[in-house]
């Protein structure tokens, strides 16, 4: 036997849809935002660390840490992450050292011109050529 509807319940089930859907579907897009600016955030803090302790090597640059961190974002990310890469001499505990920053810019999902930006860094000591 069919099942009986009355006419006042008819188009219910979309209206009903329509209600978890503005819930749900913003739920789900910070979630997707969140999971996108960790990676980015992870990804770039791993390279500032390899491009500060590429410049602490004996003999390196601190050119050779910007290139190694460019590189290791171009691998992982998009470029367009990382707005500025430098490296600046810095002192850890008395001893010499370089701090690798890095300047990103994450765009927001369905919201143009908008963006989160944040700094991650690296610190390495300098190697004492032998």
């Amino acid at each position: 036997m069919p099942a009986v509807r009355h006419r006042g319940e008819r188009g219910s089930a979309v209206v009903d849809f329509v209600m978890a859907l503005v819930v749900l579907l913003p739920l789900f897009i910070g979630l997707l935002q969140l999971a996108l600016v960790l990676h980015v955030r992870n990804t770039l803090s791993s390279a500032a660390a390899e491009g500060a302790r590429s410049a602490a090597v004996a003999g390196a640059t601190p050119q050779d840490g910007v290139d190694e961190a460019r590189e290791q974002i171009v691998g992982a990310v998009s470029p367009d992450y990382a707005r500025a890469i430098r490296v600046e001499p810095v002192s850890i505990g008395g001893a010499a050292a370089y701090e690798l920053t890095i300047d990103a810019r994450v765009p927001t999902l369905g919201l143009g011109g908008i963006a989160i930006e944040f700094s991650v860094s690296g610190n390495a000591i300098r190697e004492e050529a032998p």
